[in-house]
């Protein structure tokens, strides 16, 4: 019962919609099945899969709302959460920012839901883990790695005729592989929303490559660096740039996009004129989904053009205060590359570090968007094209929006952590001290 249909769905939200005596209601209802699987030091320790199907209503009357969730669907427990919500919302104090529900909209189906991995079953799942840990015990190493798989639903509709619904699919694979002698790691991560574009032995035979060659790092000494991210690196600092395109923090002066004095930064020329980035729920390679949480229909939107800052993210309420369009805030992204493969780039590099990715990421001042965090899993010492030795890993410190204004190349994007993001070879990345973790 967890992947209900989209008839399915709306019976269940027109029948609680019935229920209701509030003055709008909104009701929220999701389903998934996930499974997963986990092993450390070459042997499986965890597997498992669940099914879950809940339900969140929301009562308005007047500008007061309450919500009330529940995960069992017979008639007598579904009026009861609504009259709950209902109890909840006439108790609640007004909310001064409320906007009123969205009537019936268009949402233009995406392509986020693959048949072959709905069907993921514990097999499938073992076999992920046996080619993993295979490829790693034939040459000594122990791999620790992670799979998980999700199959789901969701839908949304209220008492002025919304009605939206959408299916998709996951699956997540991750992998450490560790030297005998604990000198060495590796690290590879994949995601998609269609399994047969996973290969367990082929990411992890990646993983397995780094290990065998970060063993016995050498120290190198703290300072600015030319350095090639791979997608993985750069990811987590993108995505913390990309939510940071809010327009209400940028009005009231609390992001990186806020003008000294007032105003906001949009318009102006942030970046290299190399940077494009957008959203396009609609890219087959990163679908996803064709509505907002609060109903909005998704579109394609370019926040970043030839460096130049295109949009900004607008709730309801503040797209109405300031009378401009609420434009849904970013989710899924896609930075524009070239075509160089990460080889490339490091053939082109003379000096430089190679970073497979970073841990540990915290900010240090959300206004410039300085974060610190940690090189991990294999970091090398590039000279005249080629990779020369591992390297200890370095804490640095550094901003997206500075990295993005260093660009000296790009390769061609690839998918991690359900962005499109390409290697890149950036200049005078600040490293500012050592770290003996492996």
């Amino acid at each position: 019962m967890a992947i209900l249909s989209r008839e399915e769905a709306k019976k269940i939200i027109d029948k609680v919609l019935a229920y209701s005596k509030a003055d709008e209601m909104t009701v929220g209802l999701n389903g998934d099945r996930t499974g997963n699987i986990r092993y450390a030091r070459n042997t499986v320790s965890t597997s498992g899969e669940s099914n879950n199907l809940s339900l969140a209503v929301t009562a308005v009357f007047g500008k007061r709302s309450g919500t009330a969730t529940i995960n069992e669907f017979d008639d007598k427990s579904l009026e009861k959460t609504v009259r709950r919500a209902e109890e909840i919302a006439r108790l609640a104090p007004e909310n001064p920012e409320f906007v009123a529900a969205l009537g019936p909209q268009n949402y233009q189906d995406t392509k986020g839901f693959v048949d072959s991995t709905a069907k993921i079953d514990p097999e499938y799942r073992a076999k992920v883990a046996f080619d993993s840990i295979d490829a790693c015990a034939k040459k000594n190493l122990t791999a620790a790695g992670y799979l998980e798989d999700s199959a789901g639903f969701s839908a949304i509709g209220n008492s002025k005729g919304l009605f939206g619904y959408n299916r998709a699919t996951s699956v997540d694979f991750s992998v450490t592989v560790r030297t005998a002698d604990g000198t060495g790691s590796g690290y590879v991560t994949r995601d998609y929303n269609d399994t047969t574009k996973l290969n367990a032995r082929e990411a992890t035979n990646i993983a397995v490559q780094k290990a065998l060659a970060s063993s016995n790092a050498r120290a190198l000494e703290p300072g600015k660096y030319t350095v090639i991210l791979e997608p993985t690196a750069s990811a987590e600092l993108l995505q913390n740039m990309m939510r940071s395109f809010d327009a209400r923090n940028a009005d009231e002066g609390r992001s990186f996009l806020s003008k000294k004095g007032g105003g906001t930064r949009l318009g102006e020329k942030l970046f290299d004129e190399r940077i494009t980035i957008y959203s396009d729920p609609w890219n087959p390679e990163i679908p996803g989904s064709p509505y907002t949480g609060d109903g909005r229909p998704q579109q394609k939107t370019t926040w970043i053009e030839k460096g130049v800052v295109k949009n900004m993210g607008y709730s309801r309420y503040w797209a109405e205060k300031k009378g401009v369009a609420a434009t849904p805030p970013p989710s899924r992204f896609i930075l524009e590359g070239g075509t160089q493969s990460l080889a490339d780039l490091i053939k082109s590099t003379e000096k430089g570090i190679l970073v497979t990715r970073f841990w540990y990421i915290r900010a240090v001042d959300p206004q410039t968007l300085l974060y610190t965090g940690l090189t991990r899993d294999g970091t090398f010492y590039i000279e005249n094209g080629q990779i020369k030795y591992p390297v200890k890993n370095f804490r640095f410190n550094e901003s997206p929006v500075i990295m993005l204004n260093n660009v000296e190349a790009m390769g061609k994007p690839v998918r991690a952590d359900g962005n499109l993001i390409p290697p890149m070879k950036i200049r005078d990345f600040t490293f500012t001290s050592l770290s003996d973790a492996v």
